[in-house]
């Protein structure tokens, strides 16, 4: 419950607010412009990155290799890419810090613990 007070009402008010601050300071075409910018970079980046990941996982599965950190690559990947999509800083800084292969390195086992803990404590629901 936690989580969905701050995906839909924290981040959404900080990202107006930074955006309402960055029209006032660099002015709104310029904020306009960067935040096309950024999709557009976003969206270049993450197929890059997605077909790196893609090759990795192949790679993995030919040589018999466990596939667990390129599968994890993926979702990254993926989750990075709808953030750099959304429009915002906050979401965008997110979104490249889950793109860069070194940051994502460093991110993995903060997300891999956040799914462990969520599956132990039953918070996932499948249906199917």
């Amino acid at each position: 419950m936690r989580y969905l007070l701050f995906i839909f009402i924290i981040v959404p008010a900080l990202e107006i607010s930074l955006l309402m601050l960055s029209g006032k300071a660099i002015g709104i075409l310029p904020t306009f412009l960067l935040i096309l910018a950024t999709g557009f970079l976003g969206a270049y980046f993450a197929k890059k990155q997605g077909m790196n990941v893609v090759v990795k996982l192949r790679d993995d599965l030919q040589n018999g290799r466990f596939i667990g950190e390129a599968v994890m690559d993926g979702v990254c990947v993926l989750v990075g890419g709808l953030l750099l999509l959304t429009p915002g800083f906050v979401t965008d800084i997110s979104g490249f810090l889950l793109l860069l292969p070194y940051t994502r390195r460093w991110l993995q086992p903060l997300l891999l613990g956040l799914f462990r803990r969520s599956f132990q404590n039953n918070n996932i629901i499948i249906m199917k």
